[in-house]
């Protein structure tokens, strides 16, 4: 059984640019089959955009999406996790920051994403969780 971060996590993930539109930034999740980007200006961290959030916080606003910039709606990064760090301290931050992802930081740079679904097919593979996040996407 996995007990580090390194060991679940989806590594390389995807960062863009705060300056991006919200339909670039669309089409990228859409031709990578992601759910989330991390904002970025080169290592430093700036924020997570959901596919959520560019509903809820982008279409949904009106305006302009094609001249929207992702920054604008990029929720703050309130909590991180380290590689070697365990799966039960994500598992609190979780909790305790009530997220589904955390970004993984190594020596201040994004290497990667944890979700709440990583931790459940890892940690209790027969919940209904860990079922839902290991089946393959219905596009």
């Amino acid at each position: 059984m996995a007990t580090k971060i390194r060991d679940v996590m989806t590594g390389s993930p995807t960062s863009v640019s705060p300056e991006l539109d919200l339909v670039t930034v669309a089409r990228a999740m859409r031709d990578e089959d992601i759910g989330t980007v991390l904002v970025a200006d080169g290592d430093e961290l700036l924020g997570v955009v959901t596919d959520r959030d560019l509903v809820v916080r982008g279409l949904a606003a009106g305006g302009d999406p094609a001249r929207a910039a992702i920054g604008g709606l990029a929720s703050s990064v309130t909590a991180t996790i380290g590689p070697d760090d365990s799966l039960d301290k994500a598992a609190q931050i979780m909790r305790e920051r009530s997220v589904r992802r955390l970004p993984v930081l190594e020596d201040g740079r994004p290497v990667g994403i944890v979700s709440i679904g990583d931790l459940a097919m890892e940690k209790d593979s027969a919940s209904a969780l860990a079922d839902i996040s290991a089946a393959r996407p219905n596009t």
